[in-house]
């Protein structure tokens, strides 16, 4: 991808003609894209799908980075496939009908709680060992507000369950420790006694969670269990991955936690990341005195 990315580079300055800068911009833009790809082990740009070149803008937005940035890296990334497309590197502009994330909501999406208990007994806790993981899974991100990179590569050692915490390696390798509850605990060790072991193959794997061919999910199938579980629920919401996360949030402030230590939950490096969930719980504010005062 370095190599072809160098072409590129190549082909903005000699037959676009654009200003040193300019390149330098788009060169910066891809490279970090390029980073995250290695890090998902997507290692050409033929493999890649809309939903991969999604979760790397979604995780942008996570990082509240401003809109303006994330937009521009999605230019970036547009041009660089009109370009692949165009000298017959790949078959199709899979970037072609994207849409700006200067159309994107500021604020994140998240479930009320009747919404939570839809999508979480989507998966009902069978003999199936896929189903069971799937509700595992869901609780956990639910109960722990995981980002779906740190979901993929939970170690089975990862949770105490004398303590109910769980350790958590995000951004940066930084260790947290979230409280995880009685609900996930309770699940987590039914899966490991009674399931896992149904997926495991000849190599065993530390992640906790693994496909059916017992190795590690990827951060697409965690993406489309959770679309799954919501159209069994019946939700209407554009609902992902980090939505479960935003609803962990979003639900400890409504029901007054501490504005600090949901950052530290989340593993936000600054307050102002976590501050987008205060003008949530304003609007949940302005609902309940509307619903309740007798002259809202």
């Amino acid at each position: 991808m370095e190599n072809t990315l160098k072409h590129f580079v190549g082909f903005l300055t000699l037959e676009k003609g654009l200003s040193k800068n300019s390149v330098q911009s788009y060169k910066a833009d891809l490279l970090d894209f390029i980073s995250w790809l290695r890090n998902d082990d997507i290692n050409d740009f033929l493999s890649l799908t809309r939903n991969d070149i999604i979760y790397y803008l979604g995780e942008l937005r996570d990082q509240s980075l401003k809109v303006s940035t994330i937009a521009r890296r999605l230019v970036s990334i547009k041009v660089l496939f009109r370009y692949l497309f165009q000298e017959s590197i790949i078959p199709a502009d899979i970037t072609d009908v994207m849409d700006s994330p200067k159309m994107w909501r500021i604020l994140p999406d998240h479930l009320n709680s009747v919404e939570i208990d839809k999508l979480l007994e989507s998966y009902p806790m069978s003999n199936d060992p896929i189903n069971f993981r799937n509700r595992t899974m869901l609780e956990v991100m639910y109960a722990c507000g995981l980002r779906v990179s740190e979901l993929v590569n939970l170690p089975i050692n990862a949770i105490q369950f004398d303590e109910m915490i769980i350790r958590v390696h995000g951004k940066g390798g930084k260790e947290r420790i979230v409280p995880i509850g009685k609900t996930a605990v309770n699940l987590v060790k039914r899966f490991i006694s009674e399931h896992r072991y149904k997926l495991l193959k000849e190599i065993n794997y530390p992640n906790l969670f693994l496909s059916y061919r017992g190795k590690p999910l990827t951060r697409e199938r965690i993406w489309a269990i959770v679309k799954e579980a919501a159209s069994i629920a019946e939700i209407k919401k554009s609902i992902s991955p980090h939505t479960l996360r935003h609803s962990f949030a979003s639900h400890l402030l409504e029901n007054g936690a501490d504005l600090r230590v949901i950052q530290e939950m989340l593993g936000h490096a600054d307050i102002s990341t976590t501050q987008i969930y205060t003008h949530i719980d304003g609007k949940h504010l302005m609902e309940t005195h509307k619903a309740f005062h007798p002259r809202a």
